[in-house]
């Protein structure tokens, strides 16, 4: 998405209301960075996993799909000890719950992943707080480090490029938003029971069932609306 490809970009919605508690319980993959847990969709804070759809190139240089070995990477290292329990750092602009994650354990899902080469420290959200594991990765050259790989902030910006142009960029989907109009993953929704583009990212990244609003894969639900 070429008007923002920074899915943690903050929002008014920051601002708005008390902190979440923290949310326990049996999570479910979504990708490498991502979880859902009693159907909330929860973003790890501070760093950057392969997408889904992206390849990167082995030692050989050989393109092998990095961004779903990321997601089962991460779907063993949760599963090995659980619940897992996330603590509330903030929302991105899509109402996502953005937080630090921990195996029943207590070790964290961010910092393993980014350890094990299946996710980068992002730097414009960390500060460098994993810096050091990413710097063991690449040392060891495990994972994504074992060849040559675009950082997943720019495999976004580079492929949103080529998508159709949008009638209009996506809003922030601010908290009080989704009061006003009642978003609920309770009942699933087709686009065309959907009224605006903001609505439509909304159920995107916060239900279960919001992936079949986004066909073609490329980050954007019922781009009629978009």
């Amino acid at each position: 998405m070429k008007h923002s490809d920074d899915p943690l970009d903050i929002s008014i919605s920051n601002l708005l209301g008390p902190k979440p508690r923290p949310i326990v319980g049996v999570a479910s993959v979504i990708d490498g960075d991502t979880i859902e847990i009693h159907g909330q969709r929860i973003r790890f804070n501070a760093i950057d996993a392969p997408e889904s759809r992206q390849y990167c190139d082995d030692a050989k240089g050989f393109e092998y799909p990095c961004g779903r070995q990321s997601t089962e990477a991460l779907d063993a290292f949760l599963a090995s000890s659980r619940p897992v329990q996330c603590t509330f750092v903030t929302w991105d602009r899509y109402h996502r719950f953005v937080g630090d994650c921990r195996r029943a354990d207590g070790a964290s899902a961010a910092a393993w992943m980014v350890e094990h080469g299946q996710a980068v420290d992002w730097p414009r959200y960390s500060h460098g707080a994993y810096a050091p594991q990413q710097a063991k990765a690449e040392a060891a050259k495990v994972g994504l480090w074992v060849g040559n790989f675009q950082a997943p902030w720019e495999w976004r910006a580079s492929h949103a490029e080529g998508a159709a142009p949008r009638s209009q960029p996506l809003g922030i989907v601010s908290r009080r938003l989704v009061a006003q109009s009642g978003y609920s993953c309770v009942l699933p929704r087709y686009c065309s029971q959907i009224s605006s583009c903001d609505e439509a990212q909304w159920y995107l990244h916060n239900c279960s069932w919001g992936r079949k609003l986004d066909r073609d894969g490329d980050g954007v639900a019922c781009e009629t609306l978009c």
